[in-house]
């Protein structure tokens, strides 16, 4: 039982932080001129772009605008909530 809340932890840990290399990783996008945006978008890019890029595949831009991470964010939100669930599922904690 401890194991198995320690997983949960850890992926939910991992969830978080690509969250927030996520967010982190579009709002660079508004900058791509900037010198300094870009030597971060290039290290991010490689670890974020293929999970944008399911959605990426399949979700248009609407108007030039890109959605698709905010469906790529909301789908790692639920499985977040999920996840959190488990220990509680499990008898409590």
């Amino acid at each position: 039982m401890d194991a198995t809340l320690l997983i949960v932890q850890t992926l939910m840990s991992f969830l978080n932080i690509y969250l927030l290399l996520i967010f982190v990783r579009i709002l660079l996008s508004w900058f791509q001129t900037a010198e300094w945006a870009y030597g971060i978008m290039s290290f991010l890019s490689p670890i974020t772009d293929p999970y944008l890029n399911i959605f990426r595949s399949f979700i248009p831009p609407l108007g030039g605008l890109d959605i698709s991470p905010i469906v790529a964010i909301f789908l790692l939100q639920i499985i977040s909530q999920m996840l959190g669930s488990v220990p509680s599922m499990m008898g409590g904690f």
